[in-house]
């Protein structure tokens, strides 16, 4: 189509008179060589996009590593009433990204853009809902339903901001260079999130002197006793600890999203431009579901985000009573996050010298033998903290690797469906889908174990059975389900060859577009010229 309105432009200016031709040669013919603009990112623009990140991670990581811990021991709730309110809550955070996903795919584009209304509007009402989760009411027949209507909204507001923000990476930019390097620029943002959640959450927790007691069976005698006084006031220290750490990282929250929506600016794809209206949303759901490379990527990482959250969540728990780090935990998780944090440009560089699969391959399987080191040896802290610092180094792996591969799997989606736009919000919604519907699982099934186990509430020391079942939450499981997600990505088909090939391609469709659009400016000038 395009050509043909170039060639009857061509024939229109046949028909003009010389001195009209000649007058209007030269700027006509200018124009109709259209230049190869990059869409080249600033590293403020990088800097502005990956701050983004920040919030989903930093409040995350809080919830992740001390959720389980705060509803045991601050809030004493029951293990049982515990894995309901952590199992309900990431389901329902799981089935809340389609939902948004489908909501965004039917928004239209505003002068902010189709994804940003979303990340504004979501900001304040996420910020309260994830105070009033760290607060701890008193009514204590009601607790249950409170954490679970507080953990439920925030996970709905928070999901607000993540789907659109994590389909935000495809409107950056329209080339595959720069999207990696923001992506880059992201992952080591969001490794930073979670140092600074850690370190917030940790170090100001881990200040209070939360009060246990050493035999469990005379807790009762000893909250009856002259400990009493001593027991509420030290439990209503590490109340406010907690509501402290909220309010610090609510604030990181909001300064975040400032950062991103004045930095930040959504681009349409050339060709997207053309199409009349975005695909129908369950039609674009079938076909991301039919596609291949789609479903054995998000299958493969499936596992592995499985093995990192079960860790993550019994993290805490397992170095408190099974190591016997009570006072240490916060310091561990603070160097395994650093370790991570250092080594993300390093698996940038290594993901683009040696192919994203081989980094996969490399990344994720490191952590094995340090997770078989820490299931066999005996409770050492040196050992511990070499253990972490290593560790994080797989970790650094498991934080980039899926959100670099997953544009990739876009763009294959596109060459074969050319026609169709709108689905980026479906493939990353879905993505978070799963993984966060795996880790509502495991959180659940690990927490309820806890109880089968016999965990005891504030309790300084728990029964071997409890010491056991961390361990295994924490290492063998882990290793297992790597072991398992590793070799599915043996079926996963994008190799380095096919990304180039798919790069060059996607160049040449947004060239064509770009071309066609020059042709009509031209036949419009033309015209007017006549």
């Amino acid at each position: 189509m395009a050509k043909g309105e170039g060639a009857e432009s061509g024939s229109a200016a046949g028909l003009l008179p010389n001195s009209i031709l000649q007058a209007s040669e030269r700027p006509v013919q200018v124009k109709k060589e259209p230049k190869k603009k990059k869409q080249q990112l600033s590293v403020c623009n990088k800097l502005c996009y990956a701050v983004g990140g920040a919030p989903y991670q930093v409040t995350g990581c809080a919830l992740g590593f001390f959720l389980q811990i705060y509803l045991l021991d601050v809030a004493q709730v029951s293990p049982f009433s515990a894995s309901i309110i952590l199992f309900v809550g990431r389901a329902w955070d799981a089935i809340t990204d389609p939902l948004v996903g489908f909501c965004i795919s039917k928004s239209s584009w505003t002068c902010l853009g189709r994804l940003m209304p979303w990340i504004i509007f979501s900001t304040p009402l996420a910020v309260i809902a994830y105070f009033l989760i760290w607060f701890v009411p008193d009514f204590p027949q009601g607790q249950t339903y409170w954490y679970l209507l507080f953990y439920c909204l925030f996970e709905t507001l928070v999901t607000c901001f993540h789907v659109p923000y994590s389909a935000l990476t495809m409107f950056i930019s329209t080339e595959q260079t720069e999207r990696d390097s923001a992506t880059a620029y992201r992952m080591t943002v969001e490794v930073l999130g979670t140092v600074l959640g850690t370190a917030i959450q940790g170090q100001i927790v881990g200040q209070a002197d939360m009060p246990c007691f050493q035999d469990h069976n005379s807790s009762a005698e000893a909250s009856q006793s002259t400990n009493r006084t001593h027991y509420i006031t030290s439990h209503r220290e590490t109340q406010n600890a907690y509501l402290l750490a909220a309010g610090v990282i609510a604030s990181i929250y909001v300064v975040c999203a400032v950062i991103l929506t004045l930095g930040v600016r959504e681009r349409r794809e050339p060709y997207e431009a053309q199409q009349a209206e975005p695909i129908a949303y369950f039609q674009g759901l079938r076909l991301v579901m039919s596609h291949g490379p789609y479903i054995k990527l998000i299958t493969g990482f499936l596992f592995t985000s499985l093995a990192f959250m079960l860790v993550e969540g019994n993290f805490v728990l397992f170095c408190t009573y099974t190591l016997g780090f009570r006072n240490e935990f916060q310091n561990l998780l603070l160097a395994i996050m650093l370790s991570a944090t250092f080594t993300i440009p390093i698996w940038q560089w290594f993901l683009t010298r040696f192919g994203k699969k081989t980094a996969v391959y490399v990344g994720i399987s490191s952590a094995v033998p340090f997770l078989v080191l820490v299931a066999l040896m005996e409770s050492n802290l040196i050992v511990t903290y070499v253990v972490a610092v290593a560790a994080g180094i797989s970790v650094a792996a498991a934080f980039l690797l899926p959100w670099s591969m997953l544009p990739d799997v876009i763009d294959d989606f596109h060459l074969k469906q050319p026609h169709f736009h709108g689905t980026e919000p479906i493939f990353f919604s879905f993505y978070v889908f799963f993984t966060k519907f795996a880790s509502g699982v495991s959180l659940g099934i690990s927490t309820l174990s806890l109880h089968f186990a016999g965990y005891q509430t504030l309790s300084c020391s728990q029964p071997e059975r409890v010491k056991f079942t961390l361990n295994m939450l924490v290492t063998m499981a882990p290793i297992v389900l790597i072991l398992l997600g590793l070799l599915l990505f043996k079926l996963y088909p994008i190799d380095e060859e096919r990304r180039q090939q798919n790069k060059k391609a996607l160049q040449a469709l947004r060239d064509e577009a770009s071309s066609s659009g020059c042709s009509e400016t031209d036949s419009t000038e033309l015209a007017s010229i006549l």
